[in-house]
């Protein structure tokens, strides 16, 4: 079987996402992948083309307005190239994003990636976890702390830098590499075998 290519595309805008996008890249190679860390405010042709020959994309983004980066829209909007010839159809989508409020509307975020993704034709793996942190007995350290499906979101205090991202957060968005990982091997033996 051959190894799958996950690509994330992702805007930071002070580093907290970045440091998002490093953890789901790491679950990602963990699980085997070959992975790509691809900014979309400093893309390269190059790096349409790694997005291209991707078996999976994930898409991140911070929450800013209630919606993704200014950055991140304009990365968007490039993509209507790929839409055109559904270059993209499908291949897999992810999404994760971070804001420093706890709820943040960071849900439109991930729900404007899933949108994104659907116009293409992808197929949206979402996080695959129950929320954690919603019972006496649980603890902000858990996995998916914030009970989010759509994918992977975090919250990172305002007047701290990237170094203040939370582990679980961080925890969170491995575990979305992962899956993603896990998925494209799934969807790989699927096709060799159809």
């Amino acid at each position: 079987m051959t190894t799958p290519v996950v690509s994330i595309a992702y805007h930071s805008g002070f580093g907290h996402t970045a440091v998002l996008a490093e953890a789901v890249r790491a679950g990602a190679a963990d699980a085997g992948a070959e992975v790509h860390l691809i900014k979309v405010d400093e893309i390269t042709d190059d790096q349409w083309e790694t997005l291209d020959r991707s078996d999976a994309i994930v898409f991140g983004s911070p929450t800013y307005m209630g919606t993704a980066s200014g950055a991140f829209h304009v990365f968007a909007e490039a993509t209507s190239k790929r839409w055109f010839g559904q270059d993209w159809k499908d291949k897999l989508a992810a999404g994760f994003t971070n804001s420093a409020s706890k709820s943040g509307d960071k849900l439109h975020t991930l729900q404007f990636f899933q949108t994104l993704a659907a116009q293409h034709g992808m197929t949206w793996v979402n996080l695959g976890l129950l929320p954690g942190w919603n019972a006496s007995t649980a603890s902000e350290n858990d996995l998916n702390r914030l009970g989010f499906f759509a994918g992977a979101a975090a919250q990172s205090n305002n007047d701290q830098g990237p170094e203040g991202v939370h582990k679980a957060d961080v925890a969170t968005a491995e575990h979305l590499g992962r899956r993603v990982t896990e998925t494209a091997k799934v969807f790989a033996r699927g096709r060799a075998a159809a």
